[in-house]
């Protein structure tokens, strides 16, 4: 069963966010391991798998680019194993430039406002690419949609760093 019926949302990328946070609550009542502490052990482990199954689908639902990979899966692009590279050597050296130019940021007088509006920058680079991924996987455009995600994980990474020297300013 795809997570998306686990939780009885319809497939697609858009999912309200209220319902889902209320069918987890929901299954995590219905499959709770203490429910079935008094179980025979076959029960308790069945309802620990799937408790772990509901936290993984919940966790990937809820995540924007992890339920794109999740999406795009269940069209047969595994995004999470696979050894595919971008061929789109102008968006590679714009992540090049985007690294150099935080790199170095980090060396200026005023970083807190160089910081800030590179940040700010990154992401309407990044919503840009969401609403371009949403219509892609609206459109059933799947190899179209995997190449934007790709494009999308680079991004992700970038912000993990920007948020990350951010954290590294504060404790200062």
């Amino acid at each position: 069963m795809d997570y998306f019926t686990l939780f009885g949302l319809p497939i697609r990328y858009n999912v309200d966010g209220s319902l889902l946070v209320s069918r987890y609550q929901e299954l995590q009542r219905q499959f709770h391991p203490d429910r079935f502490a008094a179980s025979p052990e076959r029960e308790r482990m069945m309802s620990l798998q799937q408790a772990a199954t509901i936290n993984d689908a919940y966790q990937t639902l809820k995540h924007p680019l992890k339920r794109a990979e999740y999406m795009l899966s269940l069209h047969g692009f595994d995004l999470m194993n696979e050894q595919h590279t971008l061929q789109d050597t102008e968006f590679l050296m714009e992540q090049l430039e985007l690294r150099e130019e935080l790199d170095a940021i980090e060396h200026q007088s005023d970083i807190d406002i160089a910081l800030s509006a590179f940040s700010d920058r990154l992401n309407g680079m990044i919503h840009q690419r969401s609403e371009q991924m949403q219509r892609e996987l609206d459109d059933e455009s799947w190899a179209v949609a995997a190449d934007t995600v790709r494009k999308l994980r680079f991004f992700d990474k970038l912000q993990q760093t920007v948020e990350q020297l951010e954290e590294h300013l504060l404790e200062r």
